[in-house]
């Protein structure tokens, strides 16, 4: 048996690093110098050319690299019976909370304004900070802790989810009370798992139901925007601005619209990255439980996508 590494674009020595150190006779195969397909039984995986893995006749485990599992359920050809895990580390919320309590202090306090002041020469003390209600799509984990953190340092929060949560801490609203969610913040943070149902969220109809000049954060994925319509909301005014971590096509293209606008403040998807030293022992878990016939951590529900 052994573990293929299929993750194109990114360097897997520092996986393989890890992983040898927990179990030294994991024989490891890497993307795309898979020489004996037959005896793959597990798959560590970042954005898998589509269909490739029925390839594999024997697999028995699906493991995302990170926290996110939309990579993988966008390909129908994978069996059901193949159980899908992802990666669950502290870090994640640690890094993904501190990114976005930073866009949002940004344009609290306004950093866009006195960086252009600056280069202007311009000395301007009107209006130092903006009143925030910030308000969160997506209040699993990384949404609640997000709330959390900005609850105590005094900003109000308002939840947004597609299910149901009568008891929640805080201000929150389910799928059909997004028009009232929207009219109550002018930060919206968008952490929305990525799924057939908020896949686009972030249109034309949804920011013109915004609060004029709300300031958007994307930290989710790249398809829960349609970019066009962003740019549209920035140039009308409905939005005030944009940090994006993520984006429909990655690495960006060098002649996207989204590189020269001055109202969009850009990361190359780095809000928050997988710690091998803290995922590997997870995906060396998992392969123990499958020999074992126990029960998997961090598995995935494929009817919720996530």
């Amino acid at each position: 048996m052994s573990l293929a590494i299929i993750s194109p674009g990114k360097n897997p020595d520092v996986w393989i690093k890890e992983f040898k150190a927990l179990d030294p006779d994991l024989e490891i195969e890497i993307y795309p110098e898979i020489t004996k397909p037959d005896k793959v039984e597990y798959v560590f995986l970042w954005q898998h050319p589509e269909g490739m893995l029925s390839d594999f006749p024997n697999l028995k485990l699906i493991s995302s690299m990170g926290a996110g599992v939309d990579h993988i359920l966008r390909d129908k050809s994978i069996p059901s019976s193949i159980p899908i895990v992802r990666i669950v580390d502290e870090k994640l919320t640690f890094s993904m909370t501190n990114y976005v309590i930073m866009a949002v202090l940004n344009f609290h306090r306004q950093t866009a304004r006195y960086q252009v002041n600056q280069t202007k020469k311009v000395w301007d003390m009107s209006n130092p900070e903006l009143d925030v209600t910030v308000g969160v799509m997506g209040v699993g984990a990384l949404g609640k802790d997000v709330m959390d953190k900005l609850s105590y340092m005094g900003f109000h929060v308002v939840g947004f989810g597609f299910s149901e949560k009568p008891n929640f801490e805080y201000p929150y609203y389910s799928k059909e009370g997004l028009e009232k969610f929207l009219k109550e913040v002018n930060v919206l943070v968008c952490l929305l798992p990525l799924t057939p149902d908020t896949e686009n969220i972030l249109n034309t109809e949804l920011f013109e139901k915004c609060n004029p000049y709300t300031y958007l954060i994307n930290v989710a994925r790249g398809k829960h925007l349609v970019e066009a319509d962003l740019i549209k909301a920035l140039e009308n005014g409905q939005l005030a601005g944009a940090m994006l971590d993520v984006y429909k096509e990655e690495p960006l293209p060098k002649d996207h619209p989204f590189w020269e606008n001055n109202k969009i403040s850009m990361t190359p998807h780095i809000a928050s990255v997988t710690n091998p030293k803290a995922a590997a022992p997870q995906v060396i878990e998992n392969i123990k439980r499958i020999k074992e016939n126990r029960e998997l951590i961090n598995v995935v529900n494929r009817k919720r996508g996530y």
